[in-house]
């Protein structure tokens, strides 16, 4: 391996460039219906209820493909796997730029969510393909593809949706999904060479199942009030499932997702501060967009267009890439157990800063671009401690657990912003108050609270994968499945 990348052809060495292209094209198109629901609703002719469908299938969608997909790429049907979810996508892409009404604009979106999958095993193939001394900074910088491409989508889409209308956000999504799947069909590496893997369809139908019921439930809560009947009796079979999954897993040969991983404390801790610190992000991201957009006559609020709202995440984004490579230089001289909560802190102090000083719109700048440098810090060592804790053979499955559990994170983030502003939302008014938005923004702070106590306390003392945070050490033995057990 070595010696192969040392004289390295153009495609090896374009290999990290298209594989982050890879990300950021899947989450700029994820992110492409969140600024357009409006529109969608105007266009289609639909209520504003109906046109959400168009962000939230994605995200239902991505949730239920990812740990399948994750799967199917731990073997030697990787490359197939990754050149087959590019192309659901690219299709997905033009369906939603066809003017064929808001059926097949929903149907478009379901097949875009198949690419969430991608992330994951673009974190696998660069720790197959590469030394250890340029995976690690591969693995930091694709794992904030997810977060830096949602800045990069909404500016975006506003900009293009307002020179060439609804459909041209879509068509400009089309247009990189497809440069997307020539660079990675040109190229991605063979995978033949792995060895094979089973697929546990029983799991993967429990767990799909699961959290198809878990994302539903959240991002319906709104709509359907968050005690009813149907509301809690869908959380109800969630949770079922979920019991049902997790006792399959731990029984199961060949499991979707090998449980036991989580004896590890790395791991564990990976895991649980994806889903807080997740929740926390897409909880300001939520609160930002809808004060930025509050018409000035609410008292509070600046009435900005989607384009503006757009640039106010724009900060975001470029912070958390600037995060991502600065998270592996300061774990090498410190630690990951110092970078993890360190990143959280970072993220509170955001969400401080929007909860205390939000009269100009340039705070609202600011506290994104806070925001980016603690995540960007948080999710650029996590999947290097997960890659550094699990077998070679299991990387493509942990990792996509961990990106599922995100997901989720994102989804009760959303639902925790929505619940607080409607609780701000006097009878008889559209918009919630304005104290309403600072006590949304202290319930975000208490989130990474929680984060940073996990981070802190949940590890072993003296616990693994410390001096390599972005990615496995160069001379580190990986603990093998049997090992993995007795941790």
């Amino acid at each position: 391996m070595e010696t192969r990348l040392t004289h390295a052809t153009p495609r090896q060495r374009a290999l990290v460039p298209v594989l982050v292209f890879l990300g950021m094209v899947v989450a700029v198109i994820s992110s492409l219906g969140a600024p357009l629901v409006p529109r969608i609703a105007q266009a289609d002719h639909v209520s504003l209820a109906d046109a959400q469908w168009s962000l939230t299938i994605v995200m239902l969608v991505g949730a239920v493909a990812t740990p399948t997909v994750g799967r199917l790429g731990d073997g030697p049907r990787r490359r197939a796997a990754m050149l087959g979810s590019a192309a659901v996508v690219l299709v997905g892409s033009l369906l939603a730029a066809l003017p064929l009404g808001f059926a097949f604009l929903l149907v478009g979106r379901a097949l875009q969510g198949a690419g969430l999958a991608l992330v994951p095993l673009a974190i696998a193939t660069a720790r197959d393909s590469l030394p250890a001394e340029r995976s690690r900074p591969a693995v930091a910088m694709l794992s904030i593809t997810t977060v830096a491409g949602v800045g990069l989508g909404y500016p975006l889409t506003g900009l293009i949706t307002q020179l060439f209308g609804i459909h041209g956000g879509f068509w400009f999504g089309a247009l990189i999904s497809a440069v997307a799947l020539v660079a990675a069909a040109i190229v991605l590496p063979p995978s033949g060479h792995l060895p094979p893997r089973r697929l546990d369809g029983l799991g993967a139908l429990l767990l799909g199942a699961a959290l198809g019921a878990l994302l539903l439930a959240l991002s319906e809560g709104q709509s359907w009030g968050w005690g009813s009947a149907r509301l809690l009796g869908l959380l109800a079979v969630a949770v079922a499932l979920l019991a049902l999954w997790s006792t399959h897993e731990l029984r199961c040969a060949h499991p979707l997702v090998d449980l036991r991983t989580l004896r590890n404390r790395t791991v564990l801790t990976a895991n649980v501060t994806g889903l807080i610190a997740g929740a926390g992000m897409y909880l300001l991201m939520s609160l930002v967009t809808r004060f930025a957009q509050t018409p000035t006559g609410a008292g509070y609020g600046f009435g900005a267009s989607v384009t503006i709202t757009g640039l106010i995440l724009l900060p975001f984004s470029i912070t958390s890439v600037a995060a991502s490579k600065l998270a592996p230089v300061l774990a090498r001289h410190t630690s990951t157990r110092f970078v993890l909560p360190v990143g959280c802190v970072v993220s509170l102090a955001s969400l401080a800063a929007f909860g205390f000083a939000r009269t100009g719109l340039w705070e609202l700048f600011l506290a994104m671009g806070i925001a980016g440098l603690g995540v960007g810090c948080t999710f650029a060592v996590m999947p290097g401690l997960i890659v550094n804790s699990v077998p070679a053979h299991e990387t493509g499955s942990a990792i996509s657990f961990n990106q599922v559990l995100r997901y989720v994170g994102y989804a009760i983030g959303s639902a925790l912003s929505a619940v607080v502003l409607q609780a701000h939302t006097a009878a008889g008014h559209a918009l919630p108050s304005d104290a309403g938005y600072t006590l949304a923004a202290l319930l975000g702070c208490a989130v990474f609270v929680v984060a940073i106590v996990v981070t802190v306390v949940l590890p072993r003392r003296g616990g693994t994968g410390e001096a390599t945070a972005a990615g496995p050490a160069p001379s580190t033995p990986r603990p093998t499945g049997a090992e993995l057990k007795h941790r």
